[in-house]
């Protein structure tokens, strides 16, 4: 935990609430160990989309669902949501849970591999106005040259779990061997969207941490 936990408590419960079908999902995914948003993020994602009122949103990592309905119940309803899921068990899970949801014809899931999908949404010349980046942190600097290409100037991109429960301050030797590559990767990634003219960024120890950029 990033931020004191007695904080984040009170914060969360100060957070608006949630509609039955997405209380029901996040019940669900708590209980069968699959990770989501936490209520801090789920809090500050919803304000960036009203906030930006994007009429076509990516979404990079699905899981179950929950992120894509959280911004579509903020979405206008001619806007749509692209969400990408490699998983077989977690694309089956979200299909189950859109079947059910009455704003399901917003979303469209696409399934594979992340970095293949992307390259074949930028190849159609597919643009997007908000970009919501929550799956493997280790590719998340190999999945933004597609992204990059597919946001015009002024889209947002917002990246979670970026500061990796506080071990992004680590020295790399203090981290254990096997997430090492991992670390690297994402401070390589911070340090781009950082301080790349493409982009005007900030650094948020939001959940375990979000960055926030809008393409220049």
């Amino acid at each position: 935990m990033i931020v004191e936990e007695r904080l984040v408590t009170y914060l969360d419960s100060l957070c608006w609430q949630l509609p039955e079908k997405l209380q029901e999902t996040e019940i669900k995914a708590k209980e069968d160990g699959v990770p989501i948003i936490r209520r801090s993020m789920q809090s500050l994602l919803a304000f960036l989309i009203r906030l930006q009122k994007p009429q076509k949103v990516l979404e990079i990592g699905t899981a179950v669902g929950f992120s894509a309905m959280l911004m579509c119940e903020e979405l206008s309803e001619q806007a749509t949501i692209d969400t990408i899921e490699k998983v077989p068990a977690r694309i089956r899970d979200a299909k189950q849970n859109f079947a059910s949801y009455e704003r399901k014809d917003q979303i469209r899931l696409l399934e594979g591999d992340a970095a293949a999908v992307l390259q074949e949404l930028a190849e159609q010349h597919k643009q997007y106005d908000f970009a919501f980046m929550d799956a493997a942190k280790g590719q998340y600097m190999a999945f933004l040259q597609s992204v990059e290409k597919m946001l015009p100037a002024g889209a947002m991109l917002v990246t979670d779990n970026v500061l990796q429960e506080g071990e992004i301050i680590q020295s790399r030797y203090a981290i254990n061997r096997r997430d090492r590559t991992i670390h690297g990767r994402m401070r390589e990634y911070l340090h781009y969207l950082t301080h790349s003219p493409m982009w005007d960024s900030v650094i948020l120890p939001v959940g375990d941490g979000v960055a926030i950029s809008v393409k220049r």
